[in-house]
């Protein structure tokens, strides 16, 4: 009997050792079995809002389960982002972040987060160039004839941003100190706000994704001058790079893409990073983000996170140059 005791206490205890990974296994197989919500940190009309609700949209219909977008705009995305790392780690709470925070990582004193500790990597969505516009009363047409134009009127030239610490702010700061110019940033909490200002005639220029200005550059609304990433848009062809066009080396890149909180079961983001790789790869969904100037990724959670720590590295050097610290 003393036998027979010892072998149900072993299997016992060996089931009670092997319930974690059965349990983890349980719930990424019911994965998922209500709502999820995905924290846009920035306004609605945005590329990082525009891309979550394409990806959204197609979750929804896969799984049977609605993907609830729910901007939380503020403090150039570290709002949102504080708000989805404090969020239970079940894969029901995502974060859809940007490259602005690679940049808030060294641009802010202090977050209550730390980025790249606190989230879990699943996908990045795409990758989408920002372009250099200006409201169409600046009499210049091209990059050379705005720094001129910058020098010979100080003081008189705004950009907006999507907000202190963000790639737009970043872009606008790189652009100062490369083109010996002093031009006032201007920052919003989001860049559809900003880029309304700049039709408006509110601010004289900004440097916005090509996905959120494009519908104004070909409504003649905006004129775009020049593109930061290294090669030509082919959403804008014709507009050389601000590298090409006056400032060579010139170069900032924007990534968009999924997170969640950092202690989420692995099961679970592999399968939401299979499900939105797949959606990505989608012919209709491709074509609508090569329509909005945005490149589709689509890649693993491991490059993601090597991305993010190669951009974050990148952009403190940038940050530590242009002096810039977010109270």
């Amino acid at each position: 009997m003393k036998s027979l005791s010892s072998f149900v206490n072993l299997v016992f205890m060996a089931a009670l050792l092997g319930a974690p990974a059965g349990g983890a296994l349980a719930q990424a197989q019911a994965f998922p079995n209500k709502p999820i919500r995905v924290i846009v940190p920035f306004p609605p009309g945005g590329s990082t809002d525009f891309l979550a609700r394409i990806v959204g949209q197609k979750l929804t219909a896969a799984w049977g389960q609605q993907v609830i977008i729910d901007n939380k705009p503020g403090a150039g995305g570290t709002l949102g982002a504080t708000e989805a790392a404090r969020a239970p780690a079940d894969g029901y709470t995502l974060l859809m972040g940007a490259v602005h925070h690679n940049i808030a990582t060294s641009a802010y004193a202090k977050l209550p987060y730390d980025f790249q500790k606190d989230f879990a990597p699943i996908t990045v969505v795409a990758i989408v160039p920002n372009v250099l516009v200006v409201n169409p009363a600046i009499p210049v047409n091209s990059v050379k004839e705005l720094i001129a134009y910058a020098k010979a009127n100080p003081g008189k030239l705004t950009y907006g941003s999507a907000g202190m610490g963000t790639a737009h702010h970043l872009i606008g700061e790189q652009f100062n100190m490369l083109a010996g110019v002093d031009i006032l940033h201007v920052p919003y909490k989001g860049s559809s706000p900003a880029v309304a200002d700049l039709v408006a005639g509110q601010v004289s220029m900004m440097y916005d994704t090509v996905a959120s200005c494009l519908p104004h550059v070909k409504a003649g609304k905006l004129r775009p001058l020049g593109v930061a990433t290294a090669k030509r848009s082919a959403s804008l062809p014709d507009v050389p790079t601000i590298a090409e066009a006056a400032l060579p080396g010139f170069e900032v890149t924007t990534w968009f893409g999924f997170l969640a909180p950092a202690k989420t079961p692995p099961e679970i983001i592999t399968k939401l990073n299979a499900e939105m790789v797949k959606i990505l790869n989608m012919p209709d969904v491709r074509e609508r983000l090569l329509a909005s100037g945005s490149e589709p990724v689509g890649n693993t959670p491991e490059q993601m996170a090597a991305q993010i720590a190669k951009e974050t590295a990148l952009f403190a050097k940038i940050v530590k140059q242009a002096k810039l610290v977010v109270e």
